[in-house]
């Protein structure tokens, strides 16, 4: 009887990875997922939620300033309508491509007068009007000009806080719902500013 001493032939062993490629190649499909993960997360709030926006001229002073840093809350508007006395981004009209910051000022349904440097609005609460009560502006500011508005249910009037200084409403006319991004919420930069931004 006779036995074949040949032995199966020997599978030759797979060379190990070098330890720094693996780490390297672990570090990075780590580094990608959590990329897929945080873009997940931050495009919808950067689309839909939040965005940032840099002041840009003096139309809002003194208390939005050249060169500021905002957070604009996008999402509160598909809740509720924007409120009087509210800082909003929005498109202008005359260029829509182009963002302009503003406070509203008048709200749909109402007549709004400018006459002698002040406000007036009349609505269906105050059917003879009433002098707006502005807060948040220097003591001594003075609108020049006469103006009238009668805004339809999807209208606002806006104006900017340096009234002397500032392209709105009165210039260009009411402000349609459709064009309002969002109101602005707080102030990242520069860190003097830094804060929520308080709603008269």
């Amino acid at each position: 009887m006779s036995f074949d001493s040949a032995l199966p032939p020997r599978r030759s062993e797979p060379t190990p990875e070098p330890k720094f490629a693996s780490t390297l190649r672990r570090t990075i499909g780590e580094f990608l997922r959590l990329a897929v993960i945080a873009a997940a997360i931050a495009l919808p709030i950067r689309y839909f939620i939040a965005q940032p926006f840099v002041v840009d001229g003096a139309s809002m002073s003194p208390n939005f300033i050249d060169g500021q840093y905002l957070v604009v809350d996008e999402l509160t508007y598909f809740l509720r309508p924007p409120e009087r006395g509210e800082v909003v981004v929005f498109r202008y009209p005359r260029n829509p491509q182009t963002h302009f910051i503003k406070r509203i000022i008048g709200l749909p349904g109402e007549t709004v007068e400018i006459r002698e440097g002040d406000v007036y609005i009349a609505n269906a609460e105050y059917p003879d009007g009433f002098k707006l009560e502005e807060s948040y502006l220097p003591e001594d500011v003075h609108i020049p000009g006469a103006f009238k508005f009668v805004l339809g249910p999807e209208e606002y009037v806006v104006l900017g806080d340096n009234r002397a200084e500032s392209s709105d409403s009165r210039y260009w006319g009411t402000l349609e719902r459709r064009l309002i991004t969002g109101r602005a919420i707080f102030r990242a930069w520069p860190p003097t500013d830094f804060g929520p931004i308080v709603q008269p």
